[in-house]
């Protein structure tokens, strides 16, 4: 099985990662003679507490993306009562220089990340398909897919 073994830093089980709009979206501006607009590679924190991937609005703009609907979410913010989040169809790579792995249409949920030196979160519907082992004797993190 592929594996990506990454040192755990000071802010976690952090990856590099890229991120475009989804497959269909490209498709369809390709199709309409639009542009397609570059993707963008940044920092995602593996965060098991996230039931979805999470995208910081900055970079859902940058990449030209309209809301596909809502979610709703808990967070240590939101207490007993759930928020609600725009939900954006999008491309993820989890990118290193052996291996990727690539989603090429997958819903993301938009959360101010930014402020925490990050730009996304990499929630348990993208780990459902990976195999995460948190050594934090070792100061490493394998993600195996």
């Amino acid at each position: 099985m592929p594996h990506l073994t990454l040192p755990i830093g000071q802010g976690g089980p952090v990856l590099d990662i890229v991120i475009g709009v989804s497959q269909a979206r490209q498709n369809a501006l390709t199709a309409n003679k639009q542009p397609v607009p570059p993707s963008v590679r940044i920092r995602g924190l593996v965060d098991t507490g996230a039931s979805c991937t999470c995208v910081d609005p900055s970079i859902l703009a940058s990449l030209q993306l309209s809301p596909t609907g809502t979610t709703t979410m808990h967070t240590p913010s939101t207490g007993a009562s759930p928020g609600t989040a725009n939900l954006y169809d999008a491309s993820i790579v989890l990118v290193h220089p052996q291996l990727s792995l690539t989603f090429f249409n997958q819903a993301v949920a938009e959360s101010v990340l930014a402020v925490q030196g990050i730009h996304a979160l990499i929630g348990r519907d993208i780990l459902a398909k990976c195999l995460l082992t948190y050594d934090g004797q070792s100061k490493l993190f394998i993600l195996a897919f």
